[in-house]
């Protein structure tokens, strides 16, 4: 029901990716009737999307994926609501999450935001990518540990405030959602003519 009738390009789809065509309004609008409609009970859903969002207030870039069906399936949650959960996680995004976590984790005793000048977040995940990939360990530990600590610290309680944030309100909405659909199938099965009597008479009926 969803599928475009046309395929985007590599091109059109790293754009939307970045700024959807549609509005940031419609594209939520989108996201919450993907999730909707996923076969599954309201706490299915909405605790698969908030598993989701809550991974993507952590540090573990590029494990987002794994990390939010892992805990979906903990919590016998929908893996595939988990998935699209972590569009939270996004370029406008991230940004503004990895400052918060990072200060939060210095605040909750991870050092002083003042010692180190604030890193470059972007920077600093890809040399850490690389690091893990070549066995850096010099470079994990005197580079990016100072800096992957706080964030880590800082990400524990924001993604229990995050999953909660959007557990309760989404289960309501699909809660919503969901009987409304069922009222619509309802009122549209009692609105349909009556079958005449002798078709049922009739061969192949």
């Amino acid at each position: 029901m969803f599928r475009r009738r046309r395929k985007l390009t590599i091109a059109e789809r790293v754009r939307d990716f970045f700024w959807p065509r549609a509005g940031w309004q419609r594209s939520s609008r989108y996201v919450f009737h993907r999730v909707a409609r996923i076969p599954g009970t309201p706490y299915d859903l909405a605790a698969g999307f908030a598993c989701g969002a809550a991974v993507s207030f952590t540090p573990f870039v590029g494990l987002h994926f794994v990390l939010a069906a892992i805990l979906a399936f903990v919590i016998r949650a929908n893996v595939v609501a988990a998935a699209i959960g972590t569009v939270i996680g996004n370029p406008w995004t991230f940004p503004f999450i990895w400052i918060w976590i990072y200060k939060l984790g210095h605040w909750m005793g991870a050092g002083s935001p003042d010692d180190t000048p604030r890193p470059d977040f972007t920077e600093l995940f890809g040399h850490i990518m690389d690091a893990t990939l070549s066995l850096d360990l010099a470079y994990l530990a005197q580079t990016a540990w100072p800096v992957w600590w706080p964030m880590l610290l800082g990400s524990i309680p924001t993604t229990v405030a995050a999953w909660i944030a959007f557990y309760w309100p989404l289960k309501t909405l699909v809660t919503t959602y969901q009987d409304r659909r069922i009222r619509h199938r309802v009122q549209w099965l009692d609105d349909r003519p009556p079958v005449p009597p002798d078709q049922h008479n009739r061969p192949g009926t």
